[in-house]
């Protein structure tokens, strides 16, 4: 944690600079910043399995932090604070701790800006390079080096990184293999081309072209004692963005040379992944497809990273994400060693004052994702032949040839219809395959095969007071047939079977709400896990700040953001949530 009471002390030192110029630059500038803490208090809970012995003494979990950014003309400053003391149950141990985690500083005049500190940015759709921050997973890969943007023409923008990713608490040089925080070098370059902007007889154009390419690469020592690990991989991406009156079409080609991890089970197989979009929308309705191949394109900074972290690339997800506590139990995560996706959505609003839009008009929403897996051929190494053997090439697959492994199936239809001025109702009915084997690591489990449906109903008694009911159900249609496991693989079905959900609160606009809910596990394939899981919620809101109160029950699951997911472990205790902002 030197390291980083260091960089504090100097940030401090460059902020109390700045101070002494106060009368020049704070009449104008502006500072806005956010403040959270999330802290659960944890109890043993027998009636869900939770003892003593489970919660390994931990009473208490705090995940917290502080964010201030500073703003005066072309130039911006900002960092984040944080604190894991220790970290919530389901975060990686290795955040335990405190101190700076990130800090920038940025001079942007509109021809060039210049990014020294921590720099979160993104090419192209990500598939070469993405880093980010989300609270909610503890994830965090910022890239601490620099960037330099520069638009020398109108609807050019070139820009250029460099640096070493976080990891944690870990100190930013390149350590010993044998430590968890050895990472290389991460470099890369991007351009794009909105010709629009720079072509005068297309500034008015009903055809809009954008254009860009990105180039990134690593560059880690080997110490590998087993193979040859390349010391340099690169990764190359093109991409071009079309539009033409109701129309848009995108698409995005990747490609990274042979790239042996703990991943991809050190194969030198090159990578490639194709993601494309097109869309058709106008007054009331909007159609898309998108489509999305992905082989062999992990890409870390360390060979040797096994778990979401040091991720340089970022593969989107390209199926519906639920909201609702049923649906959301079984998220499909990316897989980065292969996978092939398509994803087809309608919405279309039925016309108020029709028979069946009524006043306020009818929302309908249809919804069809799948995943399947790509087709992997053997290939011969010495006397013998395989699939994914170490050290070798790995496989070879037909670009688009479609396996007949299947990871993940939703089709989905919702309505959303206001009735009346006081009643709203959402309701959806979503059909489920999932391969919790695949997507969970659960290995030797059945497939999940479910019907989930949930009504979402909202009445407004009056100007400040509204009640909101939500019931919802999940089927798993094979959920009695077939279940053999050993004791030891009991809590792979923690969350198996029948599901029932019920939610009820009250809102007193604008501060306060109070809810109840309850989830019980009834089908559950084992006896033992037929539970209950009761909460009550206080939420108090005044104007930019929030204090959230829980206490019952949480299941085990799965939490996902944009693809990218955390497991969370069943917990019984009480929970505070503060956030701010200014």
């Amino acid at each position: 944690m030197n390291i980083g009471l260091r960089t504090l002390l100097v940030s401090f030192l460059l902020l109390g600079a700045l101070s002494l110029r106060a009368q020049s630059f704070v009449e104008n500038a502006q500072v806005n910043g956010s403040f959270q803490t999330d802290a659960q208090y944890y109890m043993p809970d027998t009636g869900i399995d939770i003892t003593e012995a489970a919660i390994n003494g931990k009473k208490l979990g705090i995940n917290g932090f502080g964010k201030v950014g500073y703003t005066y003309g072309d130039f911006s400053a900002g960092l984040r604070f944080e604190a894991f003391l220790p970290e919530l149950n389901g975060f990686r141990s290795e955040l335990n701790g405190v101190g700076l985690a990130n800090f920038f500083a940025t001079y942007d005049n509109g021809f060039i800006g210049v990014t020294v500190g921590d720099v979160y940015d993104q090419f192209g759709s990500g598939l070469t390079f993405r880093t980010y921050e989300e609270w909610s997973l503890g994830m965090d890969n910022a890239l601490r080096g620099m960037r330099v943007v520069l638009r020398p023409f109108q609807g050019i923008t070139l820009k250029g990184v460099y640096g070493r990713q976080r990891f944690y608490w870990a100190p930013y040089n390149e350590r010993d293999f044998g430590t968890d925080d050895y990472r290389g070098i991460v470099r890369g370059v991007d351009g794009e081309w909105d010709l629009n902007q720079s072509i005068g007889s297309m500034n008015d154009s009903e055809l809009k072209v954008l254009v860009g390419a990105s180039f990134v690469s690593k560059k880690q020592k080997d110490q590998s004692l087993f193979y040859a690990i390349p010391e340099n991989v690169g990764a190359a991406a093109g991409r071009i963005n079309l539009g033409y009156g109701r129309f848009n079409f995108s698409t995005e080609y990747a490609y990274k040379v042979n790239d042996p991890s703990a991943i991809n089970n050190f194969i030198y197989k090159e990578g490639r992944s194709l993601l494309s979009s097109l869309s058709y929308s106008q007054k009331g309705l909007g159609v898309v497809l998108q489509l999305k191949r992905t082989d062999n394109m992990s890409f870390k900074s360390s060979y040797a990273a096994k778990q979401n972290d040091l991720d340089i690339n970022f593969i989107p997800p390209i199926n519906y994400t639920h909201t609702h506590s049923l649906p959301s139990l079984y998220t499909y995560s990316t897989q980065p060693n292969g996978e092939m996706a398509a994803q087809f959505q309608v919405n279309y609003t039925i016309p108020k004052g029709s028979a069946l839009g009524g006043k306020y008009g009818t929302k309908l929403a249809l919804n069809f994702s799948q995943v399947n897996d790509i087709v992997r051929d053997t290939i011969a190494f010495g006397n013998e032949t395989g699939v994914n053997v170490p050290g070798t090439l790995g496989y070879t697959s037909k670009f688009f040839a479609v396996s007949d492994h299947r990871f993940f199936r939703d089709f989905n239809f919702e309505i959303d219809k206001k009735i009346n001025k006081d009643w709203h109702v959402t309701a959806q009915y979503i059909n489920l395959y999932y391969d919790m084997e695949t997507i969970e690591g659960h290995v030797g489990t059945p497939v999940v095969k479910a019907n989930i449906g949930f009504m979402d109903v909202t009445y407004k008694i009056n100007n400040r007071q509204s009640l909101r009911f939500e019931l919802q159900g999940l089927w798993e249609n094979e959920v009695h047939k077939g279940y053999e496991y050993e004791e030891s693989e009991k809590k792979d079905y923690q969350k198996r079977g029948h599901w029932a959900a019920g939610l009820l609160e009250y809102t007193i606009t604008p501060h306060w709400s109070f809810s109840i809910a309850d989830k019980w596990n009834y089908g559950n394939p084992v006896p033992e896990y037929r539970d209950h899981y009761f909460t009550g919620t206080v939420t108090y809101l005044h104007d930019a700040t929030r204090v959230m109160l829980s206490a019952g029950r949480q299941s085990e699951g799965v939490v996902c953001v944009g693809g990218v997911c955390r497991t969370v472990p069943a917990s019984s205790g009480v929970s505070l949530t503060v956030s701010t902002s200014f």
